[in-house]
């Protein structure tokens, strides 16, 4: 049974979470401030975190530094902000992925799922409880294209011979571009096969392609690997 880590100060949020994920399969544990946080996962490991932003000690931001600072645990951050700027931010210091408030209990436990199936060997909880395999995906291959390559088995990305540092998902992304290089690729299906979840919108994948860019050098206005086909989707390409 995969165990959570809620972290949030308002009662009456926190215990609708804990009910969901408890619904659903997950041992589930609390605190309502950031220290408290940084306590729980030195005490006991666990194998997921649901951070609330709004923390009555320290800011979101600082907590989820501080943890990465300590543990590679996955950080599902639960933010009101919906700018894109401190979304990036959020991602960049660590967080896996990002909910913005309000959302469904559906949405939490999609994208919680997703996060454990890319960063851990902990089988998600089941949709009705109890644990559920992960689907099976095909797996990506080294590829250089022009000064870039990714290795997916080392997790390593290297631009003109220096590595990127890239989040988890950040990787992950640039990984399945380039193992298609060449191909168009539409956001449903990165969302599909990169996300594997369904409650995800077409701006999640641009926030992770904007920052992709922004560490690959480029811009949408001005892009060397990352070409848009306006309304088709996104290729990698070698820049000419």
């Amino acid at each position: 049974m995969p165990s959570v880590l809620v972290v949030e100060d308002d009662p009456s949020i926190r215990q609708s979470l804990i009910e969901v994920l408890a619904e659903h399969g997950y041992a589930v544990r609390s605190v309502g401030d950031g220290f408290g946080a940084l306590r729980e996962i030195t005490r006991i490991p666990v194998d997921a975190v649901v951070l609330d932003l709004g923390l009555p000690d320290l800011d979101g931001g600082d907590a989820l530094r501080m943890i990465r600072g300590i543990s590679s645990v996955p950080v599902l951050v639960a933010t009101a902000r919906d700018d894109e700027t401190e979304i990036i931010k959020l991602l960049n210091a660590g967080a896996d992925d990002y909910l913005v408030k309000p959302f469904s209990g559906g949405q939490l436990i999609a994208r919680l799922s997703a996060v454990l199936r890319r960063t851990t060997h902990v089988a998600p909880a089941h949709p009705t409880g109890g644990p559920g395999p992960a689907p099976a995906a095909e797996p990506l291959r080294a590829t250089t294209v022009g000064e870039l390559s990714v290795d997916p088995a080392a997790r390593t990305a290297h631009l003109a011979g220096l590595e990127l540092h890239l989040t988890r998902r950040e990787f992950d992304l640039l990984a399945f571009l380039a193992h298609h290089t060449g191909q168009v690729v539409s956001k449903r299906r990165l969302l599909s096969e990169v996300w594997r979840e369904p409650y995800v919108d077409d701006q999640t994948v641009d926030v992770h392609l904007s920052s992709l860019r922004r560490k690959l050098g480029e811009r949408a206005s001005a892009p060397r690997y990352l070409l848009t086909v306006r309304g088709v989707g996104i290729k990698l390409v070698a820049p000419r």
